[in-house]
């Protein structure tokens, strides 16, 4: 023992936070830094038998949770999707709802965005099929860059919250709430924030029209059996779609088996229209090892440090100091949601759920807030953060696959309006909460 409970819980939170930034800027991946706070603060405070008993069953628990199985059915339909043509599908044929709107090009981006985000849940996979497709096609056609890019963006991030959304899943993991009910509340905020992004597109678009050239007529012309064509390669991949949605919604099948059956579709798919091979699936399940092994020791690192910090007495002393303070209770929620955002300029958001939620949630509840409610603010908060300088992963997705002469500059000062967007539908759910609590409601 290192004799830190002779600090006190007050200093020991100060000294927590401070080790975890200085670990930070150290460029230690986020699970061994909370690992490693982790391990520091339990043999400092507590016996070397205590502390081994809190870390153990702390990682027991995370890891014998079961809806953990969703998330590596999700990244795998995700990885299959991205390299099928099933995205490329969906994008061509949007042209026959699309091609003669102001800005239809960037309306098809963020429509078929949405289709691709209730297909998988992940996001940074559609960013990068996005800036594939859409981005050189809206430059071809003379789109201003910034509101190309913009688009790509803000279009791919939606995947934080249109169901089924990983987000909302460790979201509900964490703040033990019902994940199919998270999935219901988040439809009309997210179908609320692509209208934000589309009236948006078009009123630029009306009033400066070089914005969007128009398509030339031969694309606009399409012989009916190229519409036909197009219309039926997009069944089954909409089917996949509303049989994972479908069967949630429905009460049919948990999340957890839902997935599966997602990834069931999706190989139905790709076989039917002849894209499925043995070398598509080993890039595919070595993606999804990939980025669910990053997921697990996140989580193994930070359910360690919040099980510590609790057994501290950490939770009990946030709790008593933002209950003590003398202010409306709406005041605390936006201060959650400030220090959210903040936390979302440095930190990955699969950390903050696993680090942040914990604390808050339980807050949440005795100030008299619906858990669902906020879940919906903190997914749409994570999504600010998705696109937000200087860390913002979407920007860095995008720079991957975007022309040489686009730097991250150029791609983050295209953002802003969309920020500022996503802001707007935040402050609009925190201030009519049955906007998320409606359809949750009817059930």
């Amino acid at each position: 023992m290192l004799g830190l409970e002779s600090l006190g819980i007050e200093w020991a939170s100060y000294l927590l936070v401070i080790m975890i930034l200085l670990l930070l800027l150290t460029g230690l991946p986020l699970a061994f830094v909370t690992g490693l706070t982790a391990m520091f603060f339990a043999f400092g405070w507590f016996n070397p038998m205590v502390a081994t008993h809190v870390v153990t069953s702390r990682v027991y628990g995370f890891l014998n949770e079961y809806v953990l199985v969703a998330i590596p059915m999700f990244v795998l339909m995700a990885s299959i999707l991205d390299r099928s043509g099933i995205a490329r599908d969906l994008y061509n044929t949007m042209r026959l709802f699309a091609g003669r709107l102001p800005g239809g090009v960037s309306i098809q981006t963020i429509i078929v965005a949405l289709f691709l985000a209730a297909m998988s849940g992940i996001i940074g996979g559609e960013i990068v099929l996005l800036g594939l497709l859409a981005l050189p096609q809206m430059l071809r056609l003379g789109y201003d860059r910034g509101l190309a890019i913009g688009t790509v963006c803000a279009g791919g991030s939606l995947g934080t919250m249109v169901p089924p959304s990983i987000v909302l899943i460790v979201y509900g993991m964490t703040a033990n709430v019902s994940i199919g009910d998270l999935f219901v509340a988040t439809i009309f905020p997210a179908l609320i924030l692509g209208g934000f992004y589309i009236t948006y597109i078009v009123t630029r678009c009306v009033l400066n029209p070089s914005l969007a050239p128009r398509l030339p007529d031969t694309e606009l012309n399409i012989p009916l059996s190229e519409k036909l064509k197009s219309a039926k390669s997009v069944i089954l991949p909409v089917g996949v779609a509303a049989m994972v949605l479908g069967s949630i919604y429905g009460g049919i099948a948990s999340v957890t088996e839902a997935a599966s059956m997602g990834v069931v579709g999706v190989l139905l798919s790709t076989w039917v229209r002849k894209e499925l091979s043995w070398h598509m699936l080993y890039k595919s399940v070595r993606q999804t090892l990939n980025t669910c092994g990053m997921i697990i020791w996140i989580g193994i690192g930070a359910n360690a440090l919040v099980g510590v910090y609790n057994l501290m007495g950490g939770n009990s002393f946030v709790e008593s100091a933002i209950l003590g303070l003398d202010v409306a209770p709406i005041v605390v929620i936006l201060v959650m949601m400030l220090i959210l955002l903040v936390l979302g300029l440095f930190m990955d958001w699969i950390g903050i759920a696993l680090l942040a939620m914990p604390i808050f949630v339980p807050i949440v509840i005795k100030l008299g807030f619906d858990p669902i409610w906020f879940g919906i603010l903190f997914s749409m908060n994570m999504q600010v953060s998705y696109i937000s300088p200087p860390f913002g992963p979407a920007a860095f997705y995008l720079k991957s696959v975007a022309p040489p002469d686009i730097t991250l500059g150029v791609i983050f000062k295209s953002l802003w309006p969309f920020i500022i967007l996503q802001l707007i539908a935040i402050m609009l759910v925190l201030s009519f909460p049955s906007i998320a609590l409606w359809l949750p409601g009817l059930s």
